[in-house]
């Protein structure tokens, strides 16, 4: 069984963001050699998330109005953790509901996905860098 370790570096212009990663996803799939397998993709951050589905800028907003109707940023209101100094209790919230990783089978040396899905990364406290891990196993 082969293995590849990939991690992709994002750096996002505002505090909530989605990005497509899917090519470089893709190209860490052919770089790896596996021809029949997983391909597992996770934040490796606790305020971002990795997740599928469609590259459609009115879904993305709908996601973005929709997660900030249900955990809204307000920096020093009655969120628990900011009682810790931090200001980013939302963001933590987001990545639950978001979810962490993505694991897509691999078939024939590609990401097996169906129609119109992609893999993005959300996200919830940016401006900073951060990673998303790529780890591909199979044969």
């Amino acid at each position: 069984m082969k293995t590849h370790r990939h991690e992709i570096k994002i750096t996002t212009h505002e505090r909530l963001e989605f990005v497509n990663i899917t090519a470089e996803v893709e190209a860490a799939v052919r770089a790896s050699g596996v021809q029949e397998g997983l391909c597992l993709v996770n934040s490796m951050h606790i305020t971002s998330s990795v997740f599928i589905n469609d590259d459609e800028s009115g879904l993305h907003a709908d996601f973005t109005r929709w997660l900030e109707a249900f955990a809204p940023y307000r920096p020093g209101t009655d969120y628990r953790h900011h009682l810790t100094g931090e200001d980013n209790a939302d963001a933590h919230i987001k990545r639950q509901l978001m979810g962490r990783e993505v694991v897509v089978a691999i078939t024939g040396g590609r990401l097996d996905f169906g129609p119109w899905e992609q893999i993005f990364y959300g996200e919830f406290d940016g401006r900073r860098p951060k990673r998303v891990l790529v780890k591909i196993i199979g044969e």
